[in-house]
């Protein structure tokens, strides 16, 4: 290739515009936890996402998103206008470059949290853009391990959903071709949570892979005592049972219990995840992807979890988790089953025989709906100059 075939080339690669897309997607019923039940939070009514889209000078273009729940919509909004100039003019496919020159222009607030959060809906879409053009899945383009992953659903099992309800809900996803099931736990009463999962592994019976998820509210004392009651239900893991900075608690609790312990939502980058990897405390790791700033972010970390021989399971947006969990080295991964977001979409991810499948569709495989433009609150603008 010549000198001015190159330059030709970067030219056609870069990136000319980019709009950002506050977008609030309400619940149809409002959603309780543990942490509702503890008075630590509200009921949850809506969740707050960022969308980015991105155009190059030869016409190609990506979408990716990150997401807040109860509060940090607005914040994550706020950072991403500020520092997306940066990437305006520059090559599309330097992805980890434009990541870190992203990071640099944020670096006042740190590496971590919101400011990372809002990156990552750039670095999503940057990632989309490039399977798009190469006509593959982001999930093939970064090297498939698999076509389908495990995956289990949680959004049927709430605690504000009365148990009748949460088995109905259970045997319909698995009709659906879902492979496994988890609820949530941490009722004030701790029987009444025996009591929930006794009620739904009756009716699914023993071979039916079962989580149960406390979202961070026992303490350790609560927790190894229900921990050993809840081995014989021979469940898949025990997630979040303690605060998810308190490696040293779940560290022990892993190794007091045969059943696993899953943790790492809620942590809000890679070194905090290495942190809690190095300190032994858990059995299975969490990340979010749009949490700990995308997937060039992800990918990082997901080596890391591979090299200390754990499982992976993706924190929610099945969107995005599908196409990185394909692509882990590792054990056979789960992905995390959530309707919430199909109204954002017009395309569908497919599920059966206990697994979510790749979609064929280059990139992510999807496209914004009508109704996700209509849900649109705040938006944003960048274009080259010249």
């Amino acid at each position: 290739m010549t000198s001015q075939q190159t330059s030709v080339a970067t030219s056609a690669d870069r990136i000319i515009a980019l709009r950002l897309s506050s977008i609030t997607l309400p619940l149809s019923t409002p959603i309780s936890d543990a942490k509702v039940l503890t008075g630590r939070q509200q009921p949850m009514r809506e969740v707050a996402f960022l969308f980015a889209e991105v155009t190059t000078a030869a016409g190609d273009d990506g979408i990716g998103f990150s997401y807040s729940k109860r509060a940090g919509g607005p914040g994550q909004f706020a950072h991403a206008c500020e520092v997306a100039p940066a990437v305006i003019g520059e090559d599309a496919s330097d992805i980890g470059k434009l990541w870190t020159k992203l990071v640099w222009a944020g670096a006042s607030v740190g590496r971590s949290g919101l400011s990372v959060q809002a990156l990552a809906a750039i670095d999503v879409a940057l990632w989309d853009l490039k399977a798009k053009r190469a006509g593959l899945s982001v999930g093939k383009l970064i090297g498939a391990h698999r076509d389908g992953v495990r995956t289990y659903n949680t959004s049927g099992g709430f605690l504000h959903t009365p148990i009748e309800q949460v088995i109905e809900n259970a045997q319909r996803s698995l009709a659906d071709g879902i492979g496994g099931i988890k609820i949530k736990v941490g009722q004030p009463d701790w029987r009444t949570d025996l009591q929930r999962l006794t009620a739904v592994r009756e009716a699914l019976g023993e071979d039916v892979p079962l989580m149960v998820d406390a979202n961070q509210q026992w303490d350790r004392r609560t927790a190894l005592r229900l921990g050993r009651a809840l081995e014989e239900f021979g469940l898949v893991w025990i997630e979040e049972p303690l605060d998810a900075y308190d490696a040293e608690g779940h560290a022990a609790l892993s190794s007091a219990l045969d059943t696993p312990i899953a943790t790492g939502e809620m942590l809000a980058g890679v070194g905090e995840h290495v942190r809690m990897i190095d300190a032994r405390a858990a059995d299975v790791v969490q990340p979010d992807a749009p949490r700990i700033g995308g997937i060039t972010q992800f990918l990082k970390l997901s080596t890391y979890v591979e090299h200390h021989q754990l499982d992976l399971a993706p924190h929610f947006a099945m969107e995005i988790h599908l196409h990185l969990a394909a692509a882990f080295a590792g054990n056979d991964p789960w992905v995390e089953h959530f309707d919430w977001l199909d109204p954002l979409f017009n395309e569908r991810l497919a599920t059966h025989d206990g697994r979510m499948w790749l979609p064929d569709r280059p990139g992510l495989g999807f496209t914004l709906s009508d109704q996700a433009r209509a849900w649109t609150v705040d938006s944003a603008d960048f274009t080259a100059t010249s």
